[in-house]
């Protein structure tokens, strides 16, 4: 991003470089969107580039870094609607074509966030495992809740574990300020139905068994043993459209009616939210091949699936999780 500055002054620009996933992570998280967040963390190592000749105390880069990225975020949430999932929107519909009559700009949609780009799965794992479950899509959409400055504080206080003070100095406000936004923020998430301390997830050996046991489902289209991977209750959505349905009798009646075209459908997995995810192509490419579809990220409950969340806007999120144009 900054190739051209790199050349005269590689060592810096280095420095700064080597914040941008974290940079990435908070930025995704107070915007709800992968490619408003990398644009945030572009235009906050372009300002911190222009002004580093003007900061001295190097040994706070980072909190300097985002202190940048704050008012980035702010001046891009100024005076927008927070951005939502179809479920946000009204009661479920029915499992017919007629449902997909309304869409929304993809601009008003939370977007998946590959994991690659915000975390270092080869730190810690207790820090791997709770950033990556505050890259769940319900937190992610639930953070959209909240004030921006509200939502700077609980992200920086809960998600990146920053003290009070720093917060407060990062903001140019009070100890007492922070600590009060910070009480009615969790109120927020929590009447969201979120619990930053409740980790639900699967272990890595029964995560990778429901990928796989889910794949070999969906690709045979074997409705039987689908449901059997689904909760009672669980969800499906295909933002742009706003339709969401809610019960794997519904789910199913779908994927057997008006969704029947994805029958022979290949899975290709990626890391993305902190959950299990992957790209769908659907048969009717070049030459028998497959085409895209959408890129498909699951949530899971005690071990099966409570949602399936499938964005299709395959020509912006295909790049950005680096797979493949077609199959052939």
């Amino acid at each position: 991003m900054i190739e051209a500055m790199a050349v005269r002054e590689a060592p810096e620009a280095q420095a700064l470089e080597e914040y941008r996933p974290e940079l990435t992570g908070y930025c995704y998280r107070m915007l709800g969107s992968s490619f408003e967040a990398e644009d945030a963390v572009q235009e906050t190592m372009l300002r911190a580039w222009r002004a580093l000749d003007k900061f001295e105390g190097r040994s706070q880069l980072r909190s300097w870094l985002y202190s940048i990225a704050t008012n980035v975020c702010l001046d891009v949430l100024g005076g927008k609607e927070r951005k939502v999932r179809p479920m946000q929107l009204g009661e479920p519909g029915a499992p017919v074509i007629e449902s997909l009559a309304a869409t929304r700009p993809e601009g008003e949609w939370i977007l998946p966030m590959p994991d690659g780009r915000v975390v270092d799965d080869g730190g810690d794992p207790a820090e791997v495992a709770a950033a990556k479950e505050t890259l769940k899509l319900a937190f992610v959409a639930a953070l959209q809740f909240l004030p921006p400055k509200q939502r700077a504080v609980l992200i920086l206080r809960d998600v990146l574990r920053w003290k009070a003070s720093e917060v407060a100095e990062l903001l140019d406000t009070s100890e007492a300020s922070v600590n009060s936004a910070l009480q009615r923020a969790r109120a927020t998430i929590d009447q969201q139905g979120v619990d930053l301390d409740e980790v639900a997830d699967p272990s890595d050996e029964e995560h990778a068994d429901l990928l796989k046991r889910y794949m070999e489902a969906f690709e045979s289209y074997d409705m039987e043993a689908l449901t059997a991977l689904l909760h009672e209750d669980a969800t499906l959505s295909m933002p742009p459209y706003e339709l969401w349905l809610t019960g794997h009798d519904d789910i199913v009646a779908w994927m057997m009616g008006p969704g029947y075209q994805c029958e022979g459908s290949r899975l290709v997995p990626v890391a993305a939210n902190g959950s299990i995810a992957f790209g769908q192509y659907r048969p009717g490419g070049p030459n028998g091949g497959h085409e895209p579809w959408g890129l498909v990220v699951l949530e899971t409950r005690e071990g099966k699936v409570s949602g399936l969340n499938t964005f299709l806007d395959t020509a912006s999120l295909f790049p950005l999780f680096g797979l493949p144009p077609a199959l052939p």
